[in-house]
C-alpha cells in the first residue's frame, strides 16, 4: 500500500510540474510595438494601455521611444535614432507614410493609434495566422538558447532578433509638453541584436547571454524583411 501510495504521489507531482511548465510556455499570440515619446502629450494614455497589455502572458509588448519630438523642449531619455528609423521603415514597407506618436504596430503588419483599444484588439484578433511559428527562449549554462518550430507548413526566411528591454521605468518629465508629469514606460527597448537567419523548418540558435542591467529582460523576435523594410513577425518569445 505504501509503495502504491508513493507511486500515486510521484505521478501527481509530475502532473503538477507538467501543468506549471505548460502554463509558463503559453505560445505568444501577438506582438504590439508602441512608438512613443516623453515629449508627446498624446502618448501617456497609450503608455498606460501598453502596461495593461503587458499583463497578458500571451502577448509581447515593446516600447520604442523615438527622438523626433526632442526639439520641442524635452530630450527623451530613452530615445534612439534607430528606433525612429524602425518606425519610418514600417511606414515605407506599408507604403502609407504614416509616422506619428503614439503609434502601435501589431505583428509587424497593422498600425493604429496606440491608445485606440478597439483597433489594437481587432488587429490582434484578426491576425491570428501572422505568427506562423512558435518559439522558446531559455537560459542554458550561461547561453541563450532559442528554438523555432513552424506551425503546419509555415516556411520562408526571417531574421532572429534578440532585444534587451527595460521591464519598467518611471520618468519625471522636466520640460516640454509633459512638464511636471511622471510617466511609466513598459518593456523599453535598449538594444536589438541580430542573431542569425531562419530559412524554414525547425531550427535551434544559441548565443552568449548579453549582460543585463538591473530590471532588464530579453525578448526574441523572428521577423521577415530587412531593417530598411521590416515585414510580418512570425514568432516571439520572452524570458
Amino acid at each position: 500500500m505504501k509503495a502504491a501510495h508513493l507511486a500515486k504521489s510521484i505521478t501527481f507531482v509530475f502532473a503538477v510540474m507538467a501543468g506549471l511548465q505548460s502554463a509558463r510556455a503559453e505560445p505568444v499570440r501577438g506582438v504590439v510595438e508602441l512608438f512613443t515619446s516623453q515629449g508627446c502629450s498624446s502618448c501617456p494614455p497609450a503608455d498606460r494601455y501598453l502596461a495593461e497589455l503587458a499583463k497578458d502572458e500571451s502577448l509581447v509588448v515593446l516600447s520604442w521611444p523615438v527622438d523626433y519630438w526632442d526639439y520641442i523642449g524635452w530630450k527623451d531619455t530613452f530615445a534612439s535614432p534607430a528606433f525612429t528609423a524602425r518606425q519610418k521603415a514600417y511606414a515605407s514597407a506599408r507604403r502609407d507614410d504614416q509616422v506619428y506618436t503614439p503609434q502601435a504596430v501589431i505583428d509587424g503588419v497593422t498600425h493604429a493609434v496606440g491608445n485606440d483599444r478597439d483597433r489594437v484588439q481587432d488587429a490582434l484578433d484578426g491576425q491570428r495566422k501572422t505568427l506562423s511559428c512558435e518559439m522558446t527562449l531559455a537560459d542554458r549554462d550561461g547561453k541563450i538558447a532559442i528554438d523555432v518550430a513552424p506551425k503546419g507548413n509555415a516556411s520562408g526566411s526571417a531574421t532572429l532578433w534578440l532585444l534587451r528591454v527595460l521591464r519598467t521605468a518611471n520618468v519625471a518629465i522636466g520640460r516640454g509638453e509633459n512638464k511636471g508629469r511622471s510617466i511609466t514606460y513598459t518593456n523599453v527597448v535598449r538594444e536589438a541584436i541580430p542573431l542569425g537567419q531562419w530559412t524554414g523548418g525547425a531550427a535551434h540558435f544559441e548565443a552568449s547571454r548579453p549582460k543585463l542591467a538591473e530590471g532588464e529582460a530579453l525578448v526574441a523576435l523572428l521577423q521577415t524583411g530587412t531593417p530598411a523594410k521590416p515585414g510580418p513577425i512570425l514568432a516571439a518569445a520572452k524570458d
